[in-house]
């Protein structure tokens, strides 16, 4: 009889230790902890970062097209249209370039043959389109479409 007292009795200290023993709570509410983690930080960084890369992208494709014609400007300024065609001819089919102008003056008068005052310069634009996943709001508050412009003068 004693025998099964005894073990008994450990069945109790057992079932008691496990009961003061909560470490398995931790294993439970990991998945909530987790799934909270990645929809309140980690989702709305990545829609952050992806929105930095795609204006990093469009700026470098901006830059890039700007040095590409920096030093060859069109030698003929009373007819500019083949050396626009191809300039254009040279940028980046990601970031296409609109609006691009060739001014001649300060006044900001595009170049002809009736303006062909220096100093020279080129501006064009290009748009970058988001796509965000939880920031919608906040990224896109009239629009999830900005257009980039870039200016420079000749040298």
């Amino acid at each position: 009889m004693r025998t099964v007292r005894a073990c008994r009795g450990s069945f109790r200290s057992r079932k008691h230790f496990f009961l003061a023993d909560q470490r398995g709570a931790v294993a439970l509410e990991m998945p909530v902890i987790t799934v909270f983690l990645i929809f309140s930080l980690l989702l709305p960084l990545a829609d952050v970062a992806i929105a930095g890369f795609q204006f990093i992208s469009a700026w470098g494709a901006l830059r890039s097209f700007g040095q590409s014609i920096q030093y060859s400007p069109p030698t003929d300024l009373t007819d500019t249209s083949s050396w626009t065609s191809s300039a254009l001819a040279k940028a980046d089919s990601k970031h296409p370039i609109s609006n691009f102008k060739l001014v001649c003056g300060d006044g900001g008068a595009l170049c002809s043959s009736a303006n062909t005052a220096t100093p020279k310069y080129y501006s064009y634009q290009t748009t970058v389109t988001l796509a965000p996943m939880l920031l919608k709001a906040v990224l896109c508050s009239p629009s999830c479409t900005f257009t980039l412009s870039y200016s420079e003068r000749f040298q």
